[in-house]
Formats: structure tokens, sequence, C-alpha cells
């Protein structure tokens, strides 16, 4: 299915810091059938992740009868579920990662500044909620989107901001 892309005003007290919008993009929708004694049950999954563009970004599964109602569960959970990711002052990642899932594996690289976004359509979607503009990125092994988010979402969770590593080091700001 197609990647679709909203963007919705931040209503609820308690979501985020309170600064405004979240764009949400579909990545996924499935239609799961379900065989029963008096014939098929059909339902809808849908993966779903939802940004600021400054880097706090989330995913999340939604399944219902009809896909509107999955897509909404799925923007709720991804609320829920978000994570802070340190973006460079280019719009970009601090240093390579490799995130892994199962059998997925994302490779992500910094880009310098007018790159863009190299990436397949998940994880473009993925860096496009976080604000991420420049990197180089390659999907290895398991091409199933599920699998491919939570591998990128990994590597995203692993990368360490230049101040973080620094004082873990002990390193004066002017040294780093």
């Amino acid at each position: 299915m197609a990647i679709a892309e909203k963007t919705h005003n931040q209503g609820q007290a308690g979501h985020g810091d309170g600064q405004g919008e979240f764009k949400d993009q579909v990545i996924y929708v499935g239609r799961v059938t379900k065989v029963v004694k008096g014939g098929k049950n059909f339902s809808f999954s849908a993966l779903v992740v939802v940004g600021d563009g400054r880097g706090k970004v989330g995913f999340g599964l939604g399944k219902a009868l009809e896909v509107p109602s999955a897509i909404k569960k799925g923007i709720e959970s991804a609320k829920r579920n978000m994570i802070k990711v340190p973006v460079t002052p280019n719009a970009s990642i601090p240093h390579p990662i490799t995130g892994n899932f199962g059998s997925g594996s994302v490779l992500m690289k910094p880009a310098p500044e007018g790159t863009g976004i190299i990436a397949g359509a998940a994880v473009r979607a993925i860096m496009e909620a976080v604000g991420i503009n420049n990197v180089l990125t390659k999907s290895l092994g398991s091409s199933n989107p599920h699998n491919v988010v939570r591998a990128t979402f990994q590597g995203l969770e692993s990368l360490m901001d230049p101040y973080t590593v620094s004082v873990n080091r002990g390193l004066d700001q002017a040294e780093a």
C-alpha cells in the first residue's frame, strides 16, 4: 500500500512537551484473514510513524475491522511510544550506525548538507518524521516493513549526541 501523510494538532495534554503538531505517515496497511467455522473474518492492520520534525518520533501498530480505525489506533500507539533522536545542525545523524531487528538490518550514515534522504519508503518516512534531511541508508536482509521499521528505530535509539559522549568520557566541551 502507498504511504499516506497527515498533520494533526496535538490536542491532548500529557503527550510530548506541548510544542504543537505531529506529522504522521502510514507505512503499511495489511489485510488479515481469520478462517473460522462460518467462513472468513477480515480485519486490517496499519503500521504508522508519528514525528514532530524536531527529533521526536514513534511508531505504532493498530488493528481494527476498518482501515481508518486501524490507522487511528496506530497513531495513538505511536504517540505513546515516542523516542528522542539527536539531530545535528545540518539535519543529519551524528555518526554512522546499524540497526538490527530479526533478519532485517538498516545501515545509516550521516551525509553533508544538500544530500537529501537516500532511503527506501519505510526508512524515508521515519527520517522525514524525525526531521533528518541529509542521510544515507541501506536496508539489508528482510524487506518486511515491520522488521525495517523496528531495525531503524533500534539504530536511532542507539545514536548518541557529541555532548553526551564527551561527558561520559570526562572531556571538556572545548576538547570534543
